[in-house]
């Protein structure tokens, strides 16, 4: 649940304070780890780093004001990107700005405490104070982790709880199954194999586009920064600049507030959902020279404007949290687009072929609706000429790959444990050796 901050001056600008130390701290902790490889072809893990944070408070003293397991959740940010960056799953961890660190995590109660019921309330933080804060949670439960965040000018409270699982789970599951294809047109097209919807996409950024161009286009006359020759940003640059921020930022509000909107209308008369499995990564690549760059650069503009992937993963969640069942079907396998959801012959058709017609049994229908009703028919397994299996779905999550086995930080210190224990065992197995072999002589 996210709330909106409202500090005062004086806490605003400890706010600023702690928020420029934890930048600090990481881009300190990414230095240490390239340097320490460098040098001396060393490796350095979490656990080290985390380890010398008392002798590095004692150097950097002004560290001794923020909470310990503040520090560590900062460190722990470091450990993800250079997970992620072994795993080929991220670029080389940079060192971070100012403007590109957003904030700092507090991964258990010790250093924030909660005032609140869900709607509204108070925001206590470790050695900074009390904010008030505005915000209604849809589920309440017992805090666990704070997350501070700074955009655009504005503080938020990120702040996790633990829910029952019974309040997510409906009295009554929804009985509904449907299929769901996405599309830049219609940007879902929902069928149950008998009732037909279609929704419209809402074209946020298109319809704030012109908007954008102009500001865009004005503040390219400010004079902008430039490191080389060592040229600040005017301030005239910064306010426009902020001005474009802003319009970006309200059209990312809009969408993810239309995506909420949609996933629990169909959350509500669904419990089973079938969707194709897509690459949105691969479809929204730039074209090569001489290639259509024009028009599909366009289609990309359209393809994220929509938000595929986040239409996809707010559904998902949404029906696992009250127990349904998501499935995504394997697009290259099945090719919903190319089979007949009637017979299910395939016959290839063209992007601007927008309507389904079958030459075998002359089936009429939306090029849209059909595949959904192909993915419906496939996860139910009643697609004819077509074996279906579930063990070819995609049933996994899609942070499964970038996730460690050692995640949270009560897993952390749970490892961190068993290592000091395995150590002390190796120690003492040592000394019973050393003493043996010396009575033996």
């Amino acid at each position: 649940m996210t709330f909106r901050l409202y500090p005062n001056e004086k806490t605003q600008f400890l706010l600023r304070y702690h928020r420029k130390l934890h930048k600090d701290l990481y881009n300190a902790a990414v230095n240490n780890r390239f340097n320490q490889y460098k040098i001396y072809n060393h490796k350095v893990d979490y656990f080290e780093q985390q380890n010398c944070l008392p002798a590095f408070k004692e150097v950097w003293i002004e560290y001794k004001e923020l909470p310990s397991h503040a520090l560590q959740a900062t460190l722990k940010r470091v450990d993800y990107a250079f997970e992620r960056w072994f795993k080929g799953l991220g670029k080389r961890p940079r060192f971070k700005s100012i403007r590109h660190y957003s904030g700092w995590t507090y991964p258990d109660c010790a250093g924030f405490k909660v005032e609140s019921d869900g709607e509204n309330g108070y925001l206590g933080l470790s050695k900074i104070g009390r904010i008030q804060m505005r915000g209604q949670a849809k589920y309440w439960g017992k805090p666990t982790t704070c997350t501070i965040l700074y955009r655009n000018g504005k503080w938020y409270a990120s702040i996790t709880v633990n829910v029952l699982d019974q309040v997510f789970k409906p009295l009554i599951l929804p009985l509904g199954a449907a299929g769901i294809d996405l599309g830049c047109k219609a940007a879902l097209s929902i069928t149950d194999g008998e009732n037909h919807q279609q929704i419209d996409a809402p074209k946020f950024l298109r319809n704030a586009e012109h908007l954008v161009k102009k500001a865009s286009k004005d503040k390219r006359r400010k004079r902008a920064p430039n490191r080389k020759k060592k040229i600040k940003a005017s301030r005239r640059f910064k306010k426009a600049q902020s001005k474009v921020s802003n319009l970006y930022r309200k059209v990312a509000n809009q969408r993810q507030n239309w995506v909420h909107q949609v996933a629990v209308e169909i959350v509500s008369s669904s419990s089973f959902i079938a969707t194709e499995k897509l690459e949105v990564k691969n479809m929204t690549r730039k074209a090569k020279k001489g290639k259509r760059k024009k028009q599909k650069a366009g289609l990309n503009k359209s393809i994220l404007d929509v938000g595929f992937g986040m239409l996809r993963s707010t559904i998902k969640y949404k029906v696992e949290q009250i127990g349904g069942v998501f499935i995504e079907v394997p697009t290259r396998q099945v090719k919903p687009s190319q089979t007949c959801p009637k017979c299910g012959h395939q016959h290839k058709k063209t992007l601007d072929i927008r309507v389904h017609e079958c030459g075998v049994c002359n089936y009429i229908q939306d090029r849209d609706i059909a595949a959904a009703e192909v993915m419906l028919y496939w996860a139910k397994g009643t697609l004819p000429g077509l074996g279906t299996s579930l063990a070819d779905a995609d049933l996994t999550s899609s942070t499964s790959r970038t996730r460690k086995t050692a995640g949270s930080m009560r897993q952390l210190g749970e490892k961190k444990r068993q290592k000091s224990q395995s150590d002390f065992a190796k120690n003492k197995l040592e000394d019973v050796e050393t003493s043996n072999s010396g009575e033996a002589s």
